[in-house]
């Protein structure tokens, strides 16, 4: 995501606050969340790829097969 993006989120927002958006400005602003939304999203996960566990038996596992394993899935 760019600074422009993040940029002009803030910008919507701030409008939203103050004086309120037009239709075409709040469909914008929601396309931009999902976007931002979907990049922090993916952020998230690429941090959990890089988080290890350590089990009581002494075992590393990473953390998502670790919780794979608590939640049954």
């Amino acid at each position: 995501m760019d600074k422009k993006m993040i940029a002009r989120i803030n910008e919507l927002a701030k409008k939203k606050k103050t004086e309120g958006l037009t239709e075409a400005e709040t469909k914008e602003q929601k396309e931009l969340y999902k976007v931002y939304l979907a990049e922090i999203r993916g952020q998230f996960s690429q941090t959990l790829d890089n988080v290890s566990v350590k089990e009581v038996d002494g075992s590393v596992v990473p953390f998502k097969e670790a919780y794979a394993k608590k939640s049954g899935n």
